[in-house]
């Protein structure tokens, strides 16, 4: 077998910054990278249970298979990227999969009660997000891009930031408690087709909300607070 060419001791999210493919692989095996992103990948697995060598095996794509990552950059970019990306995806889709999350436990909530709890949960995770991405595009974003070169953020701005990544981890344990409630989003075999549309979206929302938080978290924020 050949040697992994990864090190154990690169934080996760540095190698998801560095290699974004890997985000994907690090969901699959359970292992936070945006809130909990500044472990080691060994203190990571260790946590998990999870045998370091099959992991870096897993995750030692070849070069060619991954796009570039943001390491840094330029912070008004990223920000722009941020929102054109992320915040259209869930200005989007939260409405939908609310409405979506209704349905399915108003039809199937009878043999599946857990479908309340469901509901209810994407509730409280859209509640908190439209006004926690209000505040990054309306606030956050544009103190960020405006900051000059070589300058670092502010008492206020750091204020804000500290205020985003703590609703980040609350965000975090509430997707933690979507995925244990709905079995890793899978459908029951009396589960209709949106029934497997509802899961389908919420752990398509979930892979995109772990990496919109780790680029704030661990690239942008970090930019900002460095100067």
């Amino acid at each position: 077998m050949a040697t992994s060419t990864l090190d154990p001791d690169r934080t996760l999210a540095d190698l998801v910054a560095q290699q974004p493919a890997l985000a994907a692989v690090l969901d699959r095996l359970g292992l936070d990278f945006c809130c909990h992103g500044q472990r080691s990948l060994a203190s990571a697995c260790v946590t998990a249970g999870l045998d370091l060598d099959a992991v870096t095996a897993e995750l030692d794509l070849p070069a060619g298979d991954t796009p570039t990552g943001w390491s840094g950059g330029e912070r008004a970019a990223l920000a722009g990227y941020v929102e054109d990306t992320h915040h259209r995806y869930l200005h989007a889709e939260l409405p939908a999969v609310e409405q979506l999350a209704a349905k399915v436990r108003d039809v199937h909530g009878a043999h599946h009660p857990e479908l309340r709890a469901v509901a209810d949960l994407v509730g409280d995770i859209a509640r908190a997000l439209r006004p926690h991405l209000a505040t990054e595009e309306d606030e956050v974003f544009p103190a960020i891009a405006g900051l000059g070169a070589g300058l670092g953020a502010g008492t206020e701005l750091r204020g804000a930031i500290a205020v985003l990544v703590d609703e980040h981890a609350r965000l975090g344990e509430q997707l933690g408690r979507l995925r244990r409630l709905t079995g890793d989003y899978r459908t029951p075999a009396d589960g209709c087709a949106s029934y497997r549309s509802l899961y389908q979206r919420l752990a398509a929302l979930e892979a995109d909300t772990h990496v919109h938080i780790h680029l704030e978290n661990n690239v942008l924020f970090p930019a900002a607070l460095a100067g």
